[in-house]
């Protein structure tokens, strides 16, 4: 993934489902503990089998999905999420995760998803 990284601002994250309960104050304290990255296309952004160590949102462009196990590949959109299992279970990464098309992720460390994204979790319930 590309070195120069900046943050991810509150108005892309307010457009992910998944913080769209979030009162203004918690995203933005989420969008400033968030990284904002250009991943090129073919470029991997995570691998399975390797720790889990941040939570991450598509921001632009598509992304492949695929295990080992499984050999099928499926496909994330802006506005879909991964790592949430490694992080809330503490385990490796679950699948390999790779830019189809020139995209946009912005993750987030442990911290941050214990902080502000876990308990989004937690309401499903």
């Amino acid at each position: 993934m590309s070195p120069r990284a900046a943050g991810a601002t509150v108005h892309e994250l307010s457009r992910i489902g998944l913080f769209a309960t979030l009162p203004g104050q918690t995203l933005t304290k989420l969008a400033d503990g968030m990284r904002r990255e250009a991943v090129k296309a073919g470029e991997p952004v995570v691998s399975e089998g390797e720790p889990g160590e941040r939570f991450y949102v598509v921001l632009t462009g598509l992304l492949g999905v695929s295990q080992r196990s499984l050999g099928a590949q499926s496909v994330l959109r802006p506005g879909d999420y991964f790592g949430e299992v490694a992080l809330a279970m503490d385990m490796p990464r679950t699948a390999s995760i790779h830019a189809l098309t020139p995209a946009t992720v912005a993750s987030c460390d442990r911290a941050t998803f214990d902080a502000y994204v876990r308990p989004l979790f937690a309401d499903d319930d």
